[in-house]
């Protein structure tokens, strides 16, 4: 098994997408691609104005216009936003030539992480909390759904996460080869014992 041409990133906001993204893209010698930024880039405008000015259905439609567009990519860890799941159309755009990987994390550490970010609009009321709850209730079973793999963030480094990520997604690893030889010795030992 070799490497996946892409490593996609889903979950919600809060969960380090871009910090882990960046550092696991660094360590596969890939090249990182955050969808969001990559949006405010192209229209010279941040999230939120672009919120405003066209609403979440016009953003929508620019993310599913940006997730086709990235599909194509090789060598690449893409973070996405945490609401690319709504669309049924971008579920193939991330699963694309892809290992999908779901960063969970618990409601209070996401509420920890974006309480001081103003680049957030779905947050900017009087209670992001409750709105975080009801994102991640509608949203965690479309991640888990996509996901090949689930990686708890909760009271980790974004270090050691991307060290467990390149694991579960390199058979190269030390862990890997550890296990490999484990299941060799098991083969080999298995039909002395049903000989003796």
């Amino acid at each position: 098994m070799s490497l996946p041409e892409r490593v996609v990133l889903v979950g919600p906001m809060g969960a380090g997408k871009s910090t882990i993204g960046r550092m696991l893209a660094k360590e596969l010698g890939y090249r990182f691609l955050d969808s969001d930024r990559i949006i405010e880039e192209r229209c010279g405008a941040n999230i939120p104005w672009i919120f405003d000015v066209e609403g979440e259905g016009g953003f929508r439609l620019r993310e599913t216009a940006m997730l086709d567009e990235l599909s194509g990519t090789t060598a690449t860890v893409l973070a996405t936003g945490g609401g690319a799941v709504m669309r049924a159309e971008n579920h193939p755009l991330l699963k694309k030539n892809a290992v999908v990987v779901y960063l969970k994390t618990s409601i209070e550490q996401q509420v920890e992480r974006t309480r001081k970010d103003r680049n957030r609009p779905l947050l900017q009321n009087e209670d992001p909390e409750g709105v975080l709850r009801s994102l991640f209730a509608i949203r965690d079973p479309l991640y888990t759904k996509l996901a090949d793999i689930v990686m708890f963030t909760d009271r980790k480094s974004p270090r050691l996460v991307v060290r467990q990520l390149v694991n579960r997604i390199n058979p190269k690893t030390p862990r890997h080869k550890r296990q490999r030889r484990k299941e060799g010795r098991e083969h080999v030992q298995g039909p002395q014992r049903a000989e003796g």
